[in-house]
């Protein structure tokens, strides 16, 4: 296992052949995982690198075996974090790519043939942009939902992205200080506050349909390891709304804020099981209040970005 050699590419010659890093952060993922790097390693050969970032304590003896023997013969680069976090993961597969263009997908996903291709197209398009991929999540696969929002055919100008499938020039994701490591647990929004901060920046955003990918959404392990939100009154799945609202401020932050709080309680979950909101209500005032506490404490943003 390497921690981050910079003497080969991964099999895919010199560091000025690549052309694209595609980072993979994992947690708790077995079979899926290795489905992934397998989908992913026909289109990466001779023109990139796959980063996995693995923050996985313990994998079952066959999948260890198998990320060892990728990363011994220089398929896959495996690098491993002891404390589960998305965006230092994300991070540190961001500052360990060593192609211009780096790629984020997440460890249960089916890419569409031509995959990286059409991200690499759309940065030839959209220089200094980030790119927001197709994402057909199981119920768009299913036919139980549109496919519309980023999960739409045309090709549009947008505000946010999805964790699962995305891309950026490398550069421009460290110089504006990578993500923010203050999103913790299940980081939910962090999409958003980087993708805010980016545009204020003067980068892009544009959705690229052709970068397609379908989402598995594992029934275990990665955000699925923190439980249900409607079914917890911890605070893991509402501190990262709460978080953005209060550290990025966006326009009308305060009321989206307190509309978070009033529509939390009032989903058909919740209506159809009343003794719920109690539980619901504090997970939400706890996430709220251990959001004012980070937002306290400052961002924590990769160096470059000082």
């Amino acid at each position: 296992m390497r921690q981050d050699s910079r003497s080969d590419a991964g099999g895919s010659g010199s560091l000025t052949d690549l052309f694209v890093s595609v980072v993979i952060p994992t947690y708790r993922r077995e079979q899926v995982l290795l489905d992934t790097i397998g989908y992913l390693r026909p289109q990466v050969a001779g023109r990139g690198e796959i980063v996995v970032v693995d923050q996985t304590a313990q994998h079952e003896p066959a999948v260890a075996r198998e990320l060892t023997e990728l990363d011994a013969s220089g398929a896959i680069r495996w690098l491993r974090r002891a404390q589960p976090s998305i965006p230092a993961a994300m991070n540190a597969g961001m500052l360990a790519a060593r192609a211009p263009i780096v790629i984020y997908v997440d460890d249960d996903v089916i890419p569409d043939e031509g995959f990286i291709e059409a991200h690499l197209d759309a940065h030839r398009r959209h220089p200094r942009s980030i790119i927001a991929g197709r994402v057909l999540q199981p119920w768009h696969v299913s036919g139980q939902a549109p496919l519309d929002g980023l999960a739409g055919s045309e090709p549009a100008a947008v505000d946010e992205f999805i964790g699962c499938n995305f891309s950026l020039p490398t550069a421009l994701g460290v110089a504006a200080g990578g993500f923010d490591e203050q999103f913790i647990k299940v980081a939910y929004r962090f999409e958003a506050e980087f993708s805010l901060r980016l545009r204020r920046g003067g980068a892009g955003l544009q959705f690229w349909p052709a970068a397609s990918l379908v989402h598995l959404r594992s029934g275990s392990g990665g955000t699925r390891s923190y439980g249900d939100h409607l079914r917890t009154f911890l605070p893991a799945h509402s501190v990262g709304e709460y978080y953005f609202l209060l550290a990025a401020r966006p326009s009308g932050w305060l009321r989206l804020a307190f509309q978070r709080l009033r529509r939390s309680v009032l989903t058909r979950h919740h209506l159809r099981r009343p003794w719920w909101i109690p539980a619901t209500l504090i997970s939400e005032l706890g996430g709220m209040a251990w959001a004012i506490k980070l937002v306290l404490s400052g961002r924590r943003l990769l160096e470059a970005a000082a």
